[in-house]
């Protein structure tokens, strides 16, 4: 394993002779990329002199190794500092020293994938040290590993089911009891499910509640596209998928949620639930995660009920395979970061040969709503999801990558 550090602005590189760009990226990349998503009130403001937040990131390198599709970060050492978990490896801070949690697999960028997918962490076994939690491959297993507290070798695993699907299955807090939750499809029967977090020390199962029936939509090993959010007002997590909604009862134990038909765009990733153009209701954003698209969906009230509008947020890139709804610049509306999931089909998905880019898009809501580009990077893009959170505890939010290009850390640099 080797980890680099690249402190930006800066030109170094990569295997293939590509540059990294400088991270900042504002007004001057705005013509030439509203060129392709006819993005004209982003330019029309950055014309006016609007203001526009510039953020910068430190680039870190923890390996340039395809290790896993997925990543995510905690404290394994219980030393204060957040760690990053990547496939096979946990990489301490603040130096990422790589560490093995099971045997490590080789795998090829060009060749397939990783058997390590959706990854996240919490204490499982509440036994006060961070597990690691990690989907497989689309339609096999989901395990946790169970952290050695401190000792050598591999960590245990566990099983939590043996057939999640949807490549956008993750974890939510969906009964509201302050753990997580598995929420994705059943494959073995084609039913979205939800899988209940042990709760106590002596639980060891994922209790599995379906919301749907059997043979329904959303929860093929490869079905695209799946999120939570409050999509009807009433207080409670819905679930969402490009297809329509699963409205949550009052028990979200209780199968058979009622489903809303909606067309909330094409085979997505992650997906969100906001109010963008402030009307009152909920909208949602869906991206293309093996071709060109980023969007936000429209809910519109009309006479006997509701419509979708689709807009274009962006196609100046391809494969945005993970998706992060947060804010980023602390005006308190929620940011969206995403990028191009390097390789993602071996090179046959439309321009997979292009840079690996990483932005995010600056949100302003209101009756016609604007993301604002910034580039981040060039030469990492995104895994099947991007994590964003503090991890330096400065109150700036970073952003986490793993993929085929390899693991990465953007660390957000203070004013």
């Amino acid at each position: 394993m080797k980890k680099r550090t690249a402190h930006f602005p800066s030109e170094a590189f990569n295997k293939i002779g590509q540059r990294i760009i400088k991270t900042l990226a504002y007004a001057w990349l705005f013509p030439a990329f509203c060129l392709n998503t006819g993005c004209s009130t982003v330019a029309k403001n950055a014309a006016k002199g609007g203001a526009v937040k510039q953020i910068t990131f430190t680039k870190e390198v923890l390996s340039e190794e395809f290790i896993a599709e997925g990543v995510a970060v905690g404290d394994v050492n219980k030393d204060g500092l957040v760690d990053v978990l990547a496939g096979a490896y946990w990489f301490q801070a603040p130096g990422w020293v790589p560490h093995e949690i099971m045997k490590p697999e080789k795998f090829f960028f060009d060749k397939g994938y990783s058997d390590a997918f959706i990854s996240q962490t919490m204490d499982v076994n509440l036994d006060g040290w961070t597990d690691f939690l990690r989907i497989g491959f689309p339609g096999k297993e989901a395990f946790w590993f169970e952290n050695p507290k401190g000792e050598s070798g591999y960590w245990k695993k566990h099983l939590i089911h043996d057939a999640v699907g949807n490549e956008s299955a993750g974890f939510f807090d969906i009964d509201k009891d302050g753990r997580l939750d598995l929420l994705g499809g059943n494959s073995s029967k084609k039913q979205m499910t939800w899988f209940k977090a042990p709760s106590s020390p002596n639980d060891s199962e994922w209790q599995a509640f379906p919301i749907s029936g059997e043979a329904d939509l959303g929860a093929e090993p490869f079905s695209h596209g799946l999120g939570m959010g409050d999509m009807n007002g009433d207080g409670r997590q819905d679930v969402i998928i490009t297809k329509g909604w699963w409205e949550a009862p009052p028990d979200v134990r209780q199968p058979g949620w009622v489903f809303h038909e909606a067309n909330l765009g094409q085979a997505a990733a992650q997906m969100y639930a906001y109010d963008f153009d402030a009307d009152g209701d909920q909208d949602v954003i869906s991206s293309s995660a093996h071709g060109l698209g980023i969007w936000w969906h429209e809910q519109v009230a009309e006479q006997g009920g509701r419509r979708w509008v689709t807009h274009l947020i962006s196609d100046a890139f391809t494969q945005t395979h993970g998706l992060a709804l947060t804010d980023m610049d602390k005006d308190g509306f929620p940011d969206l970061v995403t990028g191009m999931r390097y390789f993602a089909h071996m090179g046959h998905d439309p321009g997979e040969l292009n840079p690996p880019v990483l932005y995010w898009f600056g949100l302003k809501p209101g009756p016609k709503p604007t993301w604002v580009p910034h580039l981040i990077d060039n030469a990492s893009g995104v895994g099947v999801d991007v994590v964003v959170k503090d991890i330096t505890s400065d109150g700036l939010k970073d952003i986490i990558v793993a993929n085929k290009k390899g693991v990465f850390v953007f660390k957000q640099n203070a004013d």
